[in-house]
């Protein structure tokens, strides 16, 4: 490296982003993913001992899995390449792999090959890794926002270990704002900047898990907010929303906003008016709310508030909610508002959840009455000796595939605990069970 060079990386340094300035350099700067990095955990130990194998690293935009990446290329004794698969080529990996051979072969030095966003490889570059990465040429490093198990060749897991990153917390990210605002030295220390507490609150929720988010918005707070009398730049919840191009919205996601939010939502649903149902639902999105607990809330509206009325509300909140877990934001707000308003567009019974409770209610204050001799099962050593199973009647043999015949326990065969209503297709329901059992 020459003068030019080296002012040339120096300067790059100071000019980089906040995030990328930030990013530490040993495992105890690490902020969050405990869960795979605490001092007791297998990665700790395989950084900490520089005994890595190749690993797959897996999570949301903005987790760290290229910070963990830098971590190992700083305390790692072997050669430490990166190449982005967006843009490289096999001619990039063949570069790499002449070179780790000439490494290993010469000084008997290993080579980690770190490569971001690996799920970008077609199956083709993907295999071309393999040979190197089972006899030991290279150590690889994939990172990849995609199910590694649906965009990563199946030989190439085999052969690495999955570490899945978590989206950081609030607490976390709280930690990363701080510790940016007051960092003299890689962070914005020197501007001498405050940030309100409910600023910080608003900031480390709406980033939604990515520091990347959270560190580009409170810097871009700190560059443009002019300074206040006291001489300090005050990054105020005004300050914040408009750093982060979102407006505040008060909705608290421990407290009586959420509950009253959630409650308007599923009564807005039950009351079948989609309008109410898709504009909170709008609300909850808007604000951060888990797609998954709104998912699940759907599915519990479509089963209890809708029911047999329409069997088919509650496959398409089932498969809104698998979708959802698949696609994630912000297309699953689309696929969400499908369901919620096919939910609130539908005929409405509880018939089905009433008749659970009822149920319930019998087996709680009643003894527990013998099942029916001739519904006992009849195959298990020893059942026909006991006559289990005798006089049962095999209800396809007879017309309309019903026959009349004993199911309730003595003493609850006149209990009625599930009564179809008019409603949509449990009106065919009704009909039908009121047409076999007709006299």
């Amino acid at each position: 490296m020459d003068l030019f060079d080296y002012m040339r990386e120096q300067n790059s340094k100071k000019e980089s982003p906040l995030a990328s300035r930030l990013r530490p350099t040993t495992l105890d700067e690490v902020v969050g993913q405990q869960h795979i990095i605490g001092k007791d955990k297998l990665l700790y130990r395989a950084i900490q001992a520089d005994k890595l194998s190749s690993i797959i690293f897996y999570g949301p935009p903005g987790t760290g899995k290229t910070t963990l990446a830098r971590v190992i290329a700083n305390t790692t004794s072997a050669e430490f390449t990166q190449i982005n698969a967006t843009s490289a080529g096999k001619k990039d990996m063949e570069e790499v792999v002449a070179r780790a051979r000439e490494l290993n072969g010469m000084y008997g030095k290993k080579t980690i090959l770190f490569i971001d966003e690996i799920h970008r490889f077609n199956k083709g570059q993907q295999d071309y890794l393999l040979p190197f990465v089972e006899d030991g040429t290279i150590i690889l490093i994939g990172a990849t926002t995609e199910n590694p198990y649906f965009e990563v060749n199946g030989a190439l897991l085999s052969r690495s270990v999955i570490f899945e990153l978590k989206a950081l917390t609030k607490e976390d990210i709280k930690v990363l704002l701080l510790r940016a605002a007051s960092d003299r030295e890689k962070g914005m220390g020197a501007y001498n900047s405050v940030i309100d507490e409910d600023a910080l609150e608003f900031l480390a929720d709406v980033a939604n898990g990515d520091a990347r988010a959270a560190l580009t918005a409170i810097e871009l707070g700190i560059l443009t907010t002019p300074r206040s009398e006291d001489g300090k730049i005050h990054i105020t919840l005004e300050v914040a929303s408009e750093c982060i191009q979102k407006r505040v919205v008060r909705y608290d996601k421990t407290g009586d906003n959420h509950y009253d939010t959630i409650s308007a939502f599923i009564k807005s649903m039950r009351g079948s008016d989609p309008d109410a149902a898709v504009y909170y639902l709008a609300r909850m999105l808007y604000a951060g709310e888990d797609i998954k607990f709104i998912a699940r809330r759907i599915m519990i509206c479509a089963s209890e508030d809708v029911g047999n009325a329409d069997p088919n509300a509650l496959v398409v909140a089932v498969s809104a909610a698998q979708a959802v877990e698949r696609v994630g934001m912000p297309e699953a707000q689309i696929i969400l508002s499908q369901a919620v308003t096919y939910v609130a567009g539908a005929p409405k019974s509880n018939a089905a959840s009433e008749a659970i409770f009822k149920a319930m209610e019998a087996v709680k204050n009643t003894s527990t009455a013998p099942i029916p001799v001739h519904l006992m099962d009849a195959h298990y050593k020893g059942a026909q000796k006991l006559g289990h199973g005798d006089g049962y009647k095999y209800a396809h043999v007879y017309p309309n595939h019903y026959v009349k015949q004993q199911y309730l326990p003595d003493g609850l065969t006149e209990a009625k605990f599930y009564e179809p209503t008019e409603q949509g297709y449990e009106k065919q329901i009704k009909e039908w069970l009121d047409f076999i059992k007709k006299e």
